[in-house]
């Protein structure tokens, strides 16, 4: 199976860059919110607004420190052995948002305030030997296993995940997402190479809106021009992609 490397994305001071400004906006997008907008249906299945925020809150916790990291990882594993089946990843923002049930609106965005920095820091202080060792379990992307560091995850993961549902949370409200070349330029661009090198084929890929860009390989492949946005939703299995454009990318 393949291992996936930070170093083969972004490196560490511009992903702590990208995920300090992904917090922040995260944020401002939360206490933009009116008290209606909260409990408005999110695209994540069986939640609305407020428990997406859990979850993001809770994954900028698990990201805060290492003892908490491993508190939430022990938890969802036993619940994964319990119910016995399913996906680790799917029981561990399920404890995320259980735990932070009883969080009122100003007490989640009173958290995300203190959370958000704690988290770029734990992440940013995360040793290179330590990003450079595999994750203890592989993780199944579109059916099919592979290994991670633990640098791809702190690195690009987290901050994917932060992005993916700051553009949930505006779908959710009927809001357009805060784009700029310099912040969501760059993660995109960064998800175009992996997708690139994934799919190993020749292509010529345009994204517009104000965060896209134009890229190609090789001659005679697949052309496509459609919003940077959509085509990271479609990578992330929030629509069907079909050609290029089924090969998946983790957010």
């Amino acid at each position: 199976m393949p291992v996936r490397h930070s170093a083969d994305q972004l490196d560490h001071r511009t992903a702590m860059r990208l995920a300090a400004t992904e917090y922040d906006r995260f944020t401002e997008l939360l206490e933009s919110l009116t008290p209606e907008q909260w409990s408005a249906p999110a695209e994540c299945p069986a939640w609305d607004v407020r428990q997406l925020a859990c979850h993001v809150l809770g994954m900028a916790a698990y990201a805060s420190s290492i003892r908490e990291g491993r508190r939430q990882q022990k938890l969802a594993h036993k619940a994964l052995a319990k119910g016995g089946g399913g996906e680790f990843i799917d029981h561990l923002t399920d404890l995320q948002v259980r735990e932070r049930a009883a969080l009122t609106p100003a007490q989640i965005i009173m958290h995300f305030r203190t959370l958000g920095p704690s988290a770029v820091k734990g992440r940013r202080r995360t040793p290179a030997i330590i990003r450079r060792r595999r994750m203890p379990e592989p993780q199944a992307i579109a059916g099919i296993s592979e290994w991670w560091t633990i640098g791809f995850v702190t690195d690009v993961i987290l901050t994917r995940d932060v992005w993916m549902h700051r553009v949930d949370l505006s779908r959710a409200i009927g809001r357009p997402v805060r784009l700029s070349a310099d912040h969501d330029g760059e993660l995109i661009a960064d998800v175009v190479r992996e997708w690139a090198g994934r799919h190993g084929q020749p292509f010529r890929l345009r994204l517009t809106g104000p965060a896209g860009g134009t890229w190609s390989s090789g001659t005679d492949g697949e052309t496509l021009e459609l919003d940077a946005v959509e085509f990271c939703r479609i990578l992330s299995g929030r629509e069907v992609g079909t050609g290029l454009l089924a090969t998946p990318v983790p957010f």
